[in-house]
């Protein structure tokens, strides 16, 4: 049965697959997100932002702050092997409106292209549309990261706009965010387009 606690997309809880696993985020989970970041040295790529392998612990301890103050519920992904792979997260969190983003997502080399991405984005979906009761999922990315575009709409979510100069870049541009969503009306459909990707022989 869906949630109507204001409080419950916050959280944690342990979502699991047959390709992927999302368990709350912890600071012992650094020494794996680290190795996992260094797989092609995901933090040089100038359209995001994804934490150094010196800088995760730092970042754990934002987003483990993020989630106390009730505007994000992060995860860390591990593989099939229970190998920690990245991390994910619910941010944005508007819970009177019962609105979430997924973002902040970033996975190491070895599984990108793999079916562990679609797989989490299903997990969570399913998740924030039936257990949390959520009108809407949203999806943000930079205008320019066209991998992160691409993977965003085989989801199944459609673009609402893009937010030019929405905010300022670490390396000092300005972003133009492509805003995309999935709503609970759309969700049933999109559902059964995710678990056919992951059913089809690859």
């Amino acid at each position: 049965m869906a949630s109507t606690d204001t409080t419950a997309i916050c959280t944690p809880v342990t979502l699991s697959g047959r390709h992927a696993t999302l368990a709350p985020l912890a600071p012992e989970h650094e020494a794996g997100l680290q190795a996992a970041v260094r797989e092609g040295e995901l933090w040089q790529l100038w359209y995001t932002a994804i934490p150094t392998p010196e800088g995760m612990a730092a970042e754990i301890r934002r987003r483990l702050d993020l989630q106390t103050k009730q505007s994000m519920l992060p995860f860390t992904v591990f593989d099939a092997d229970q190998r920690i792979v990245g991390m994910t997260t619910f941010m944005n969190i508007d819970n009177a409106n019962r609105r979430v983003e997924i973002g902040s997502t970033w996975y190491g080399n070895s599984v990108q292209r793999s079916p562990l991405n679609t797989e989490c984005k299903l997990l969570l979906l399913t998740h924030a549309f039936e257990t949390l009761a959520c009108i809407a999922v949203e999806f943000r990315t930079h205008r320019f990261n066209t991998a992160s575009r691409r993977a965003i709409e085989r989801l199944g979510a459609q673009l609402d706009g893009i937010l030019r100069s929405h905010m300022r870049a670490s390396n000092g541009t300005l972003r133009d965010t492509a805003v995309y969503s999935i709503t609970a009306t759309e969700w049933p459909t999109v559902k059964t387009h995710l678990q056919w990707q992951l059913a089809k022989p690859r």
